[in-house]
């Protein structure tokens, strides 16, 4: 994966979503979980994008991937569970908290993956929390 890259979405989510105006614990939680997925992005995918949508009523993260999938999406959601490489977990990432972390922080989570094409990670946010 790039690591060098890693964390530009998510910075530049957090630059666009403050100049909306969007409150600050809002933020956080968008920041978090959609560094959370795309650190997933460069863990676990060949390539992959993030997509940014506000609108009125939430704010939705997207991020796409073209990879191995999730072969067991109920275990990836488990604290703990990682199918990151030794190299990864040795650079400090991999610890099996992305997609619980996701959870957490989103008010709607949807994750729709298939097996050697790729994951997409719905991430939804509502202004009222």
């Amino acid at each position: 994966g790039n690591f060098p890259a890693a964390g530009e979405a998510a910075s530049k989510v957090k630059k666009t979503l403050r100049q909306l105006g969007i409150n600050s614990d809002l933020i956080r939680r968008v920041s978090i979980a959609t560094y959370e997925a795309e650190m997933n992005i460069v863990i676990h995918a060949y390539r992959g994008k993030i997509i940014l949508q506000v609108d009125e009523e939430e704010i939705r993260v997207i991020a796409e991937d073209i990879g191995k999938g999730i072969p067991d999406l109920n275990l990836a959601m488990m604290e703990g569970f990682s199918t990151a490489s030794e190299k990864v977990r040795e650079m400090g990432f991999g610890a099996g908290m992305g997609l619980p972390n996701i959870k957490k922080c989103t008010d709607e989570l949807k994750i729709k993956t298939e097996i050697n094409t790729g994951t997409t990670v719905l991430m939804s946010f509502n202004y009222a929390k």
